[in-house]
């Protein structure tokens, strides 16, 4: 039986893949440092697994509206208010199985055959498969580590044709960790504003940010912005709570109509429990998640001063989320038992094969010249891993392989 068109142009997610290999080798008692997962590794807080249980004692485990419970749109439009400086109505929110869901229902329903999705090159590994899944084609901006993995107004500019649908934008972002500041965004929001171009703003990172950085939502800086962006975002990193399964989007309600009879068509609700956890979350202020941000701090601080310290590789300081993405280009040129380094994904194996450290090829982000590192991981793991790839990448920096 052949396979539709649409499934053949899918490429399976490099992250999950190199995260299920480095788990496959654990569970066969091989020593791994895993430094490719997308996800915090604390615990979710205690206060929100408390609500989960209150919802499951008092039996909230039926069948929910499509798109969310009211109470839960509630707290987000409140959220929103308090911390975006953004006013909708519950009927302009839709939640999800996840911030991954809200993009995937945004792409299906704003997107026909043809469309066109300007977004910068690197990119999170799932946009252009979502894009390509809506019959869209992504068309992919050049962003360099020397202008800080920042789309310009003129490259934005020189994008846009008759044919452009969406501007897709992530910040903080995954995996460059680089933060777009108000002024950029300003930049940005004139030109979209000017060519009426609809703005997926995807802010899934957005607590996790370090050394004084703001964030800014770009359908915060006026009317006529707010009225073109799709705005995402989620529990999932912000309160380590990636296997709960929420996330949200906000926008025009003819939209968010639309994202909701689609999904009431594909998953029906988000998981009930899981949407009465969610609200604890965002309502509940605790120290959580200030916590959580700190440790992330100091992690990020030691892995970019451990990198500076390895030849051949270099990399930016990351601003938010919690990946620092290195650049390989000198490595790349190395030999490996003779044989030359050819891209990103050869030298990722290598690493888990030979240091047994698990880092994702950049290549997964369009950007092959690039590992990421994601430190969401132990500092006894950091330190460990840290010097394991110091140990390989010493040794083909100096011909020792």
């Amino acid at each position: 039986m052949s396979l539709s068109k649409r499934a053949e142009l899918i490429s399976p997610s490099a992250t999950l893949a190199i995260a299920a290999r480095a788990k496959a080798m654990k569970a066969e008692g091989i020593d791994v440092i895993g430094f490719s997962a997308g996800e915090p590794d604390f615990d979710t807080p205690s206060y929100i697994k408390k609500a989960a249980k209150k919802a499951l004692d008092e039996g909230f485990t039926k069948y929910t509206p499509a798109s969310g419970i009211e109470e839960l749109k509630k707290a987000i439009c409140q959220k929103l208010e308090e911390e975006n400086n953004l006013e909708y109505h519950t009927s302009e929110i839709i939640v999800s199985c996840g911030a991954k869901h809200c993009l995937y229902n945004a792409f299906q329903v704003l997107c026909q055959e043809g469309d066109e999705v300007i977004l910068s090159v690197p990119y999170w590994v799932s946009y252009t498969e979502q894009i390509k899944l809506a019959g869209a084609k992504p068309i992919l901006i050049e962003i360099s580590e020397e202008d800080g993995f920042k789309i310009s107004p003129s490259q934005l500019e020189q994008a846009i044709t008759s044919k452009t649908k969406l501007f897709l934008i992530n910040s903080p972002n995954n995996p460059t960790g680089v933060v777009y500041s108000k002024k950029e965004l300003e930049a940005l929001k004139e030109i979209l504003v000017k060519k009426g171009v609809y703005v997926l703003s995807d802010e899934i990172y957005e607590k996790i940010i370090y050394d004084a950085r703001e964030h800014i939502s770009i359908a915060s800086l006026g009317p006529a912005i707010k009225k073109l962006t799709i705005l995402i975002n989620g529990v999932s990193k912000t309160y380590s709570m990636t296997g709960w399964r929420i996330g949200y989007a906000a926008g025009e309600k003819r939209i968010i109509g639309a994202m909701s009879s689609l999904q009431s068509h594909s998953t029906s609700n988000p998981t009930s429990i899981a949407q009465k956890a969610a609200i604890a979350a965002i309502c509940e202020q605790t120290e959580a998640v200030d916590k959580m941000v700190v440790e992330f701090r100091k992690r990020r601080d030691y892995v970019v001063e451990r990198l500076k310290e390895i030849p051949g590789i270099s990399c930016l300081r990351p601003e938010g989320a919690f990946y620092v993405f290195i650049n390989i280009s000198e490595i790349l040129k190395k030999r490996y038992n003779g044989e030359i380094i050819g891209d990103s994904v050869h030298l990722a194996e290598l690493l888990l094969k030979e240091a047994r450290v698990a880092l994702v090829p950049g290549a997964a982000f369009g950007a092959d010249n690039y590992v990421r590192l994601s430190y969401a991981a132990s500092m006894n793991d950091i330190r460990e891993g840290l010097a394991r790839l110091r140990e390989f990448i010493k040794k083909l920096v100096n011909g020792e392989w």
